[in-house]
């Protein structure tokens, strides 16, 4: 660096702190700042409060309504209402004698609890999928407010389905007691849940008019039919925009976390998990999109959306609708922090408006659920673009459609032969360096080709030490490679062509359903990292573990620095590179010891077969055969002026440019 570019960072230096200080604000200003933020801060406090004081009493509310619709024996003098859907003026009041029910619906792949208080479902629990730990895998956790459509009738009365007690139906007969009911095979099964209406309390229950929730099931599928049928009820509920529907859930863990740790350690523990738990939603006519991954979020949307989906990494819950979401939609993600329990994720919630058409006799909202895994040709085959949760890649980068189309379709070609899943990492990234090879053949061989360079390199180095000489530099260089039969340009797009590879295949591992559990070698579940040693503390950005594949891939990964390191050394590096490029392996041990030990199976054989691949070329790329080259070039082009390409005649008019302006400097 000369005296001029020294002088002039030591006056911006001066000139920007004197521009802080002025514009630093007096100790009076300071104060009413302090005073203003002080009313500002006892404001919030002050409202925030009201508003959990509001939230709390009508949770209080709620509960004990909720009891007395359980318990007929509620003791009436708590002077605890019912809510006003129940009450008697309400039109669903007759439902309050009915029985209180759990039903039970398994299928081959997963199992349905279902609640009569509500009509809805209580929990879903996949069947052939556990947690890390060996439990049940819950994809809908029990909660009695997870799902709720609210409206108002022809008497200005809201009406919250969550309150009504609803008639529970089976192959037309009614069920009054807890029943547990298999999809047969080949079959399927209808739940009806009615709430009849009565017009007036001198009339009786009119068996015609009701308010149904339909339930079909069936054998070998995760997605659940699901209708909500206003059947004769015009003279019930108000012909209004639209109905109000309430679907909330709150998720927990599902993978590999250590149970002994506590507290801040524990949270630590979940934040590969929820990097990956969104919740995501579809616009009618446009593409999926979801709220921030990983972070509390919340979005207000005005077009009508067509599924709902709460995502975590390998599973999810989506509602659907035939007719569309309509209205505003208020979509949000919250982390309760009050909830201690280390299974605890966040929860996630959806309000949404369907539209209702009074004048008709039978209106049915056509709605759906799917829980099941995110695994991608069962969430493309449904043909709503719920592949597009699966984190691919880029789509602007090629990447996502390299996942798509070579990726996926390979590796479950490989599927078919039945091999262990680190076997087949194994195979489809030795296919992969077989369809980069090519790609990368010359970038590779202009490392080979330079290290018998070297003598020459130097030459030019000592012939052109100034920096107003980096235009002879540069010309000298380049007649040298060219001399070679090397192009140093025609290694970089391959170079970047390699980077949506190398990017799918980051984002389609940790992604991969199938790598979920499956052992290899001492790892026993691919999909997350292989812990050979759980450590008593935390090392920030590292963890507190150690990964024996991360170590493999960091070991291999620093062979391949130093070997390519030698190569470059022939040729005139930026300053610091070396030093950068020493640091990355070091840097990868960090980021990749909590990856999926799938991810670093890749990762550690892709470098063994790129070294692998440069030894070849170093092996065929002799001295004299280089020397021989450059001897017949030399020979051809006696006499014969060499050619220059357009982009190179620019470039070196812009170098002149520059070193004119330099000497220009240098005078004055």
């Amino acid at each position: 660096m000369d005296k001029k570019s020294i002088v002039g960072l030591v006056l911006i230096f001066l000139i920007f702190m004197g521009y802080m200080f002025w514009i630093k604000p007096s100790d009076e200003e300071i104060a009413a700042r302090r005073r203003q933020d002080s009313l500002i801060y006892v404001e919030r406090m002050r409202a925030d409060s009201l508003a959990n004081a509001t939230a709390l009493q009508n949770h209080i509310q709620d509960s004990l309504a909720k009891l007395a619709l359980r318990d007929s024996s509620f003791n009436d003098s708590l002077g605890v209402s019912l809510p006003e859907v129940l009450q008697p003026s309400s039109f669903f009041s007759c439902n309050t004698s009915n029985a209180r029910v759990k039903v039970s619906v398994s299928n081959n792949l997963l199992k349905v609890d279902l609640n009569s208080l509500g009509a809805s479902v209580q929990k879903a629990v996949l069947s052939d999928y556990l947690t890390f730990d060996s439990m049940p895998l819950e994809v809908i956790t029990p909660d009695d407010e997870n799902f709720d459509i609210f409206f108002a009738d022809s008497r200005n009365s809201v009406v919250n389905t969550k309150f009504i007690p609803f008639a529970v139906y089976y192959d037309d007969n009614l069920i009054s007691t807890d029943t547990e009911i298999n999809v047969p095979e080949n079959d399927s099964v209808v739940l009806s849940f009615r709430a009849f209406v009565r017009q007036a309390d001198s009339l009786p229950v009119n068996n015609d008019s009701y308010l149904e929730f339909r339930y079909v099931f069936y054998h070998d599928r995760y997605d659940i039919d699901f209708d909500v049928v206003f059947h004769n009820l015009s003279q019930c509920v108000s012909n209004t925009p639209s109905l109000s529907l309430n679907w909330s859930n709150k998720l927990n863990r599902q993978e590999q976390f250590d149970r002994s740790q506590k507290g801040r350690n524990a949270s630590r523990n979940k934040d590969s998990e929820r990097f990956y738990t969104s919740l995501y939603y579809k616009n009618v006519d446009d593409s999926p999109d979801n709220l921030r991954d990983g972070r509390d979020d919340e979005k207000q949307i005005t077009t009508p959306l067509e599924w709902v989906a709460y995502k975590q990494q390998f599973f999810c819950a989506i509602l659907m609708s035939e007719n569309g979401f309509r209205n505003a939609q208020q979509l949000r993600v919250a982390t309760d922090r009050s909830n201690k329990d280390d299974n605890y994720l966040c929860s996630m919630n959806s309000l949404l408006g369907l539209d209702y058409d009074a004048t008709e006799k039978d209106y049915t909202l056509d709605m759906g659920f799917y829980f099941g895994p995110n695994k991608y040709r069962l969430l493309r085959d449904m043909d709503r673009s719920f592949e597009r949760m699966l984190p691919l890649g880029w789509g602007f980068f090629l990447t996502q459609w390299f996942s798509r189309f070579v990726i996926i379709p390979v590796f479950n070609l490989l599927e078919n032969f039945g091999w262990n899943y680190g076997i087949i990492i194994i195979v489809l990234t030795l296919l992969l360096r077989i369809i980069i090879t090519p790609l990368t053949w010359n970038s590779y061989k202009t490392g080979a080709v330079m290290r018998h360079l070297k003598p020459e390199i130097e030459v030019i180095n000592k012939k052109f030490p100034k920096q107003d000489q980096a235009m002879q530099k540069q010309q000298a260089m380049t007649a040298l490679q060219k001399k070679a039969g090397i192009n140093p340009m025609a290694g970089c797009l391959p170079m970047l062509i390699q980077l949506p590879i190398l990017w799918a295949m980051f984002r389609f591992y940790p992604a991969s359903i199938e790598l979920r559990q499956k052992d290899f070698l001492w790892c026993g579940d691919l999909s997350t990292y292989d812990s050979i040693v759980n450590l008593p503390f935390n090392i920030p950005l590292y963890g507190d573990h150690i990964s024996l594949f991360c170590l493999l891939m960091f070991a291999m990964q620093f062979v391949y620095t130093v070997y390519t390191m030698k190569q470059q050394q022939t040729q005139a590096a930026m300053p610091g590179m070396k030093a950068m490029m020493y640091f990355m392996p070091f840097m990868m041990l960090f980021i990749f010891n909590s990856q999926s030990a799938a991810l670093n199976i890749y990762y550690f054989f892709n470098l063994l077969l790129s070294i692998g691949t440069m030894f070849l070329i170093r092996a065929v790329t002799t001295e004299d055969k280089v020397r021989a080259r450059m001897a017949k070039a030399e020979t051809q082009g006696k006499g014969k002026a060499p050619k220059k390409s357009k982009f190179q005649q620019r470039l070196e008019e812009m170098q002149r440019m520059n070193e004119e302006l330099q000497r220009q400097r240098n005078k004055r």
